[in-house]
């Protein structure tokens, strides 16, 4: 597949190297001279819109040659209209525009708004995070997101190890993750955020708490969005590779392609990573078994946990034609191979478990505002996805840290008791055919008030086997099947000359579970074989509401509450050997009432000082809360989990953001503080803190440009983050010496890019982990000590 993808993609992007277009780029500046930020800058002909930075900067690339109409709006500023000419490969125009008194604030349309001030003005708790700058760099998409306010990106390892979101104290399937608004799970753990890279997404948006209604499904927590880049009026061709710490190498190529004439849209891009992931690990759960069956702490470099993984993207269709703004099929395929190092605890470590995953994908998105009427907007997205999984354990004899069996008193290697690293020896495939389809009809019933009418459907048909299993034994393998509905009915409003926004929802949620297991039966000594069915089939309803006021331009308040309910899913009905995780065809829906009220505030200038801030608090009422299972015994017993109800829990915290700009220099600092308190008066843990659960987090980064260094019309960016995790408990069972609590982290890391003049190459070398300081995560995993990663990228924007 491989090498198909790659003659695909080089014949694609062969065919549109012929377009001839330019880049526009230059400084918006007031009547003081002073740089103008958030303004929007619009080519009329083609409806592009670019946003203004803070030092008033703005670009356009790919425009086709020939004349246009440039429009520069801001909230501060008058319009301003200018006819331009594109005929070379750089356009600067600079442009002066007349400042507006206060009062006539309210008369001026917020044209200049950008798509992450919109979304984040819009009511519902949400922050969005823009890649851009990221794409450069050495970061993955899950570390992007980890220095976002109110996440937690669980992982149980480095490059490619699963992963589990927490926001703001909801995790597991509360949290919803989409591609373009489809849930990720129908793309399989081959495509998902531990492998996209950042140079393939626009922006990803972090929905904490209630959903808006094109994301709504049975969610408590709120949702990570995922947005590809679609770039219908940009033509370019944009590569990078990297190469770091752990044999740690990365490439991805994309490029994009749109006729303006036809409107045909060609995109396409793929990626390539691998990672040995054999960093070294020696905390307090990292221990050697002697001969005599004593355990002693020790140092030693992670063994089986490979990771390689490769995957496409292809697109083809219409954009801004007559009979669709957006009409695209698209197909994805991936692969991912990952080693497993140990359980889910770091105590026993593992040799020769794998697992391998593929799926193929194709889907439709289409778009249509004013569909068979005036103010009536059509949304489609449907996939269908084909995904296989293969996972493979059949080492038989046990290892220690440093890679070798464990030796008994006479001098032979351990045997498992079971026959395998993780119980019996087993070559498990797991196959499931997945539906996602999503459609939503919207309506303008009059000036500022909106209809809205969604609905989601998800199906999965997974069959598992065993090779190992006697053909006799394979008769009886599990079928499971699930299919979840929901709808939601909304109305939003827009009242006030656009100062309070409203959303008010109800929605209706239908799960339907049936799991087949065949078993024999031996009566009066003659065996049949009988089934054992599973089915459940279970509705409800719920409802809320989002809002937000605008007490002045740059001072809006936003609050939002919701009934909602959440189903369980696969792997937690039907369980995901992969991810060390059982079966439990008895969980229960969770149920939870979420409450959110904040504001934002900025950005306020004092001369050419900036400062925003925004600050939300929460409230979370859950009633048999999802979670996996914690250890309430010694972590060496349990390798693998499930996942269970608990009664119920009441999480109440709050997470603040603070953004700096002075000049070229770019300060943030954000913090997350919450308590999940399980609330269950039976129980001996009534009122403690569920474990497993960073509660209190604090990340800050600082970002300085530096121009025309070393060569002219340079820029040069110099990069310091850092993250703050208090410790916390990772089993039921508080010791005396905290012995499994995780100690407190502090880790740093800094980084440099460097933009050569040409604006097409970028060089960017990231030190993470700087002073090698122990990072904890999922279950008390460890996580990777000081890292090194070079990383080149280039970019064509003419063709």
């Amino acid at each position: 597949m491989r090498h198909c993808l790659l003659i695909v993609l080089l014949s694609f992007f062969t065919t549109i190297a012929l377009a001839q277009t330019g880049n526009i780029s230059g400084i918006v500046t007031d009547h003081h001279g002073k740089p103008v930020a958030g303004a929007a800058i619009t080519l009329k002909e083609l409806k592009r819109t670019a946003a203004t930075d803070d030092q008033g900067r703005y670009e356009i690339t790919s425009v086709t040659y020939g004349k246009y109409t440039l429009m520069i709006s801001s909230v501060i500023t008058e319009l301003k209209s200018i006819v331009i000419k594109v005929d070379e490969e750089t356009t600067v125009v600079n442009v002066h525009v007349k400042g507006i008194a206060d009062r006539e604030l309210k008369q001026v349309m917020v044209e200049g708004k950008s798509k992450k001030r919109e979304i984040e003005t819009s009511g519902f708790a949400v922050n969005v995070v823009d890649t851009k700058a990221a794409s450069l760099r050495n970061l993955q998409t899950n570390e992007l997101l980890n220095r976002t306010v109110g996440v937690r990106v669980r992982q149980t390892g480095g490059f490619g190890s699963n992963s589990d979101y927490n926001l703001n104290g909801m995790s597991g399937r509360a949290i919803g993750i989409f591609i373009d608004g489809i849930e990720i799970s129908t793309y399989g753990s081959s495509f998902n955020l531990n492998n996209i890279p950042p140079s393939m997404i626009e922006r990803i948006e972090v929905y904490k708490g209630v959903l808006p209604a094109h994301l709504s499904g049975d969610y408590l927590g709120g949702g990570i969005n995922v947005v590809l880049k679609k770039g219908a009026q940009r033509n370019n061709l944009t590569a990078s590779a990297s190469y770091g710490s752990f044999n740690t190498q990365q490439t991805d190529l994309s490029g994009m392609y749109r006729d303006t004439k036809t409107g045909l849209t060609l995109r396409g891009s793929g990626f390539y990573g691998y990672s040995d992931n054999d960093y070294e690990v020696w905390g307090k759960w990292v221990k050697n078994q002697n001969a005599n069956g004593v355990e002693s702490q020790t140092r030693g470099k992670r063994f089986n946990d490979g990771f390689k993984t490769y995957g496409g993207r292809l697109e083809a269709g219409f954009t801004d034609v007559k009979w669709a703004d957006n009409f695209m099929l698209n197909y994805n395929g991936s692969y991912t191979y990952k080693e497993i190092q140990h359980g889910q605890y770091m105590s026993v470590p593992y040799m020769g478990r794998f697992s391998e995953s593929k799926a193929h994908i194709i889907g439709l998105d289409y778009v249509k505002k004013d569909f068979l009427l005036k103010g009536l907007k059509l949304t489609f997205n449907g996939v269908y996805s084909d995904r296989k999984e293969y996972l493979q354990d059949t080492v038989s004899y046990r290892y220690n840290w440093d890679g070798k069996p464990i030796i008994d008193i006479h001098g032979k290697p351990f045997k498992s008791r079971e026959g395998a690293q993780q119980g019996p020896a087993s070559m498990a495939d797991i196959n499931r055919q997945i539906g996602s389809l999503r459609a939503g009809l919207s309506y303008n019933i009059a000036d500022g008030h909106k209809l809205v009418f969604n609905h989601g459907f998800y199906t999965v048909d997974r069959q598992d086997a065993d090779q190992l299993k006697t053909i006799l034994e394979q008769m009886y393998d599990i079928t499971s099947d699930l299919t979840t509905n929901v709808s939601t009915f909304t109305y939003e409003m827009d009242a006030l000359d656009n100062r309070l926004k409203t959303n008010v929802f109800v929605k209706y949620y239908q799960q339907n579970i049936e799991r087949v297991e065949p078993r024999a039966q031996t009566v009066n000594g003659q065996t049949t074989r009988i089934e054992k069915i599973t089915k459940s089939n279970r509705n409800s309803t719920g409802y809320g509401f989002a809002g937000s006021y605008a007490i002045k331009p740059n001072l809006v308040l936003i609050t939002s509450a919701e009934r909602a309910l959440r189903m369980p899913g696969e792997g937690e009905v039907f369980g995901n050997q992969s991810s060390n995780l059982l079966p439990n065809p008895n969980i229960k829906p969770e149920t939870s009432n979420n409450f959110n009220l904040g504001f934002r505030a900025g950005s306020y200038g004092l001369g050419e000082h900036k400062v925003s801030l925004s600050v939300s608090g929460f409230l979370r009422n859950t009633q048999d809360k999802i979670v996996i299972r914690s250890n309430d015994r010694p972590v060496t017993v349990m390798p693998t989990s499930e996942s269970v109800n608990l009664p119920g829990t009441r999480s109440i915290g709050f997470e603040a953001e603070l953004n700096y700009v002075y000049r070229n220099l770019n300060v943030m600092l954000n913090t997350s503080k919450f308590n999940t308190l399980i609330k269950d008066e039976v129980s001996p843990y009534h009122n403690k803190q569920i474990p497993n659960e960073p509660f209190f987090t604090v990340n800050g980064n600082a970002q300085y440009r530096m121009d025309n260094v070393l060569q002219k019309k340079s820029t040069l960016n110099l990069y310091y983050n850092f993250g703050f995790v208090n410790p916390f408990e990772t089993t039921w069972m508080p010791t005396r010496d905290n012995y499994y609590r995780t100690p407190t982290q502090f880790i740093q890391d800094v980084g440099a890019s460097y933009l050569f003049p040409s604006k097409k190459v970028v060089v960017s070398f990231d030190a993470k982990n700087i002073f090698n300081k122990e990072a904890y995560d999922n279950f008390a995993s460890q996580r990777p000590g000081r890292a090194f990663y070079l990383k080149l990228n280039y970019t064509i924007n003419n063709f």
